[in-house]
């Protein structure tokens, strides 16, 4: 298994340890602050590949207008 897909896994299986509840309450763990545990989940993983995927696509666009 590539590391994409063993991250992957790892994440939903993070993911799966917790109830609806658990990731949807705000202010559940004192670590998180006043926002819920789905987005810091979201934060660590696909917004990632959302801002990279921006940054490409802006660099990309730069090269192609040279």
């Amino acid at each position: 298994m590539g590391s994409l897909q063993q991250t992957h896994a790892e994440a939903m299986a993070l993911v799966r340890l917790h109830s609806d509840e658990e990731l949807t309450a705000k202010k559940k763990y004192p670590w998180t602050g006043s926002t819920n545990l789905a987005s810091y989940l979201a934060s660590t993983t696909s917004s990632h590949y959302v801002w990279a995927n921006d940054l490409i696509r802006k660099f990309r666009k730069r090269i192609a207008n040279r």
